[in-house]
């Protein structure tokens, strides 16, 4: 009878957001049930979706993304209802963005932040093609819902009460919340943490070091932590000077998690003589965010712009909720959110009051210097607030028909906080930071900081403090740009080539590192002449020595086998810059002053490393380790940062700086320590404690961590250090793709790390990884005959 019950309450739900939806369709839709799209499927269940228009695309899109993951989606929808708490309990933690926090407070943020009125008023924005792909979605997913019943669910949302069909509302929120990632979502905690101080509370707050500010700030940054969770990508191209048949040649190699709707999934969409394209896209999106056409690939990496600034306020001495703006008292918005009772379970009520200002929420960080005092408080302004264009900037790009359709495909500015790399047949390739940055210069940065202080965190963290009390500090307002206060395209950097571009997450300064930056661009965008990422460093010393013909393999261009071989092979930059000076100062200390046994089995450990982070690579996990503790010592490194010089330093272990030599070996008898208390041999393999159990197979995964410059990135979130259990791989390398072009159009080759489906028991469920663990890859099939040749059962034919 419940069973009953729950299938009459999806189809009337799903009738009636049925019928809402076609009240926002023009009048010339066909009427429902009269068009129909087809769903098949080739090896490793990469899902090839055709259908007549934007709708049925969405619709088959969500239908068979539901196929392999409605748990995850409806459990990200009970997450933007805020309604975690409820079902899920309260003290519990989920995901909000990149970091856990417990299920309440992730419900209060959506509950105050999420407008559904103002959602649903930009939505109203978008072109037609947008309007039917997001009704299309909606009735795709209630399609599924409906077909499987409450009882055909997989076991881990099986008979939920909190599985319910998607409203238009609800696609809304997922879309804001993945635009609010880089900012507002990042300080979600922060926001919450903004308590008013109580009456006769001190007029200041007790200073805090410039160095905690800056580890405090990082830990809440969406870029910039290099100890894990960020997200991250490497992404190359190349076009025709430096490939050997003069097309061009993407890698895209986004670092993403492993669980989430931030996990990519395989599609390939088709309207017949309009729209074919292929790639993955993230959850609740009806479109390939990376791929390619028969005549252009594309990737993004993480910007390093900045989508928010803070702004200071100077407040009333008797309220610290009045604030003042060019000397006039402005009141803070009080709201108040509470959840329902039943989400307490019979304890006291949980509800939180959250301030607003014309600048933004309040928000406060006390550990960074930035708490809200009797005299300061700080609010938070995100430029991507209320952005609906990254889905009409997705459907363009798919259409391209070279690198220079692609750039003018994101001129709507709907690209969220991501670079974009492409290359075409013709042999362009483009690098192009188009992301949404607010409208700051250099100048004005330095002229509305309001102190010292928070001039130094713009200087030390790249965090961006305005003064709140002056109206002239607002964002510029460019009537060129596609929403007021960010900056418009033709001040954001981009550089098209016939030769090659790179990013792995550090600005635009060294995308060709022989092609001069963009001059003017605000610092909001990204650092010039600072020490960047090994990730970067790597990836130059790769394509530069292929080029150079200095790398070990034949000739001196880039081609797919050459690409595809270059970024597996996971040296580790870090070893390689340090492990010289280490293994000279272990031999000499050898005849000299006496080391632990501890220090002494690492020298002879490391010393014999390969330095490669490959599975087989016996030192690799020990340096890992040893690197964690070593890399942060003061005076590291012998040779300093040169900003003449950015790609070769810093480089060397100072090992003549007696305190930097007796800091090094003690991280060294450290590391060791570290790894036999976890249980393994400090020369142990790296493929034992990094690898993963699938369907009983033991798979030993090759890739490093963040800081030790493997390209090929794998990261613990939440459980960085080695233990008994190994290391809990989450994050890193997800979907990749080397893609160049023949005669014909696209030659494809990809990999999706977990595979298709994020439900344990099913067959797709990490089934890629054996192929990713033996550095292969699959042939992504593009054309009729090679999906026909791939084909694995039927094809699903769908009315709607």
């Amino acid at each position: 009878m419940t069973s009953n019950t729950s299938r009459s309450r999806f189809s009337l739900t799903a009738l009636s957001l049925g019928l809402v939806a076609l009240l926002g369709a023009c009048a010339s839709t066909p009427p429902p049930g009269s068009r129909s799209v087809s769903i098949e499927r080739t090896t490793f269940g990469i899902a090839h979706i055709t259908a007549p228009d934007y709708e049925g695309l969405a619709y088959g899109t969500a239908y068979a993304h539901a196929q392999d993951n409605v748990c995850q989606t409806a459990e990200h929808l009970l997450t933007l209802r805020g309604d975690r708490a409820q079902f899920l309990g309260a003290q519990n933690t989920g995901d909000f963005g990149l970091g856990r926090m417990p299920n309440a407070q992730i419900d209060l943020f959506v509950r105050y932040h999420m407008d559904d009125a103002a959602l649903a008023r930009a939505a109203a924005t978008t072109n037609d093609e947008v309007k039917a792909a997001l009704r299309g979605y909606v009735a795709g997913y209630n399609r599924y819902l409906q077909d499987a019943g409450p009882n055909g669910l997989p076991e881990a949302c099986r008979g939920k009460p909190w599985v319910r069909p998607m409203t238009a509302a609800d696609l809304a929120r997922a879309t804001e919340q993945s635009m609010i990632q880089g900012g507002l979502g990042a300080l979600a905690g922060a926001v919450l943490a903004a308590v008013p101080p109580a009456p006769g509370a001190k007029t200041g707050a007790a200073p805090v070091a410039l160095e905690q500010a800056v580890a405090e700030i990082g830990r809440h940054s969406f870029n910039a932590n290099p100890e894990g969770g960020e997200l991250g990508s490497n992404g190359w191209a190349f076009g025709r000077n430096a490939t050997p048949d003069g097309k061009g040649l993407l890698l895209g190699n986004p670092h993403f998690p492993w669980n989430g709707t931030n996990r990519f999934w395989q599609m390939h969409l088709t309207i017949p003589g309009q729209l074919d394209v292929m790639g993955a896209t993230g959850g609740l999106s009806p479109v390939v965010s990376i791929g390619f056409n028969k005549d252009v690939a594309w990737t993004h990496t993480v910007s390093t712009g900045k989508r928010f600034t803070l702004y200071e306020l100077k407040l009333d001495p008797n309220d610290p909720t009045v604030y003042w703006v060019d000397g006039q008292p402005k009141k803070m918005v009080a709201r108040t959110v509470a959840l329902p009772a039943a989400a307490t379970a019979g304890g006291a009520p949980v509800q939180h009051t959250f301030y607003a200002t014309d600048w933004g929420p309040v928000v406060s960080l006390p550990r960074a210097g930035l708490g809200w005092t009797a005299q300061k408080a700080y609010a938070i302004r995100d430029a991507n607030t209320l952005n609906v264009r990254s889905a009409e900037s997705w459907m363009k790009m798919g259409r391209a028909r070279n690198v220079a359709e692609l750039r003018a495909a994101m001129g709507n500015q709907g690209i969220p906080w991501i670079n974009t790399l492409a290359a075409d047949r013709e042999g362009n390739a483009m690098y192009a930071d188009l992301s949404v940055v607010p409208d700051v210069s250099a100048e004005m940065l330095k002229a509305c900081a309001p102190s010292p202080a928070a001039a130094a965190l713009l200087n030390a963290a790249g965090l961006p403090v305005l003064d709140g009390s002056r109206s002239a500090c607002a964002w510029h307002r460019d009537p060129s740009a596609a929403a007021p206060g960010i900056i418009a395209p033709a001040r954001m950097p981009v550089v098209v080539t016939p030769d090659w571009v790179q990013n792995s997450n550090d600005s635009f300064w060294l995308s060709n590192p022989r092609v001069p930056p963009m001059a003017g661009v605000s610092p909001l965008v990204g650092p010039v002449g600072v020490p960047q990422r090994l990730r970067t460093r790597s990836g130059i010393m790769e394509i530069e020595g292929r080029l150079a013909g200095t790398d070990g393999l034949p000739g001196n261009r880039m081609g797919a086998a050459e690409l595809r071989s270059v970024i597996f092979r996971d040296r580790n930059l870090a070893g390689m810059l340090v492990m010289d000076d280490l293994k000279a100062a272990c031999t000499a200390t050898a005849t000299g002053a006496a080391l632990s046994a501890d220090q002494a089995l690492g020298c002879r450990v490391l010393s014999a490393w390969d330095r490669t982070s490959n599975a087989e690579s016996k030192g690799a996990a020990l340096f890992r380790e040893f690197w964690r503790k070593t890399k942060d010592l003061p005076k590291v490194w012998r040779v300093p940062f040169d900003p003449a010089q950015p790609v070769t330093t810093p480089t060397g272990l100072d090992m003549a700086t007696p305190a930097t030599r007796e800091a090094v070996f003690k991280a060294l008898g450290d590391a060791v320590g570290i790894v036999r208390t976890a249980g393994f041999a400090p020369d142990v393999a790296l493929g034992v404690p990094q690898s993963r159990t699938v369907r009983g197979q033991k798979i030993a995964l090759p890739g490093g961590d963040e800081f030790e410059g493997v390209l090929n990135k794998l990261e613990s979130q939440g459980q960085p250090l080695i233990d008994p259990k190994g290391y809990a791989i989450n994050y890193g390398s997800s979907y990749m793709q080397v893609v160049t072009f023949d005669a014909r159009g696209p030659v494809a080759q990809g990999l999706l790390t977990y595979g298709q489906s994020s439900d344990p028991a099913s067959p797709r469920a990490y089934d890629q990884l054996p192929l990713f663990a033996a550095k292969q890859w699959h042939p992504l099939p593009f054309h009729p005959a090679d999906v026909q040749a791939q084909r694995e059962g039927k094809p699903l034919q769908l009315a709607y």
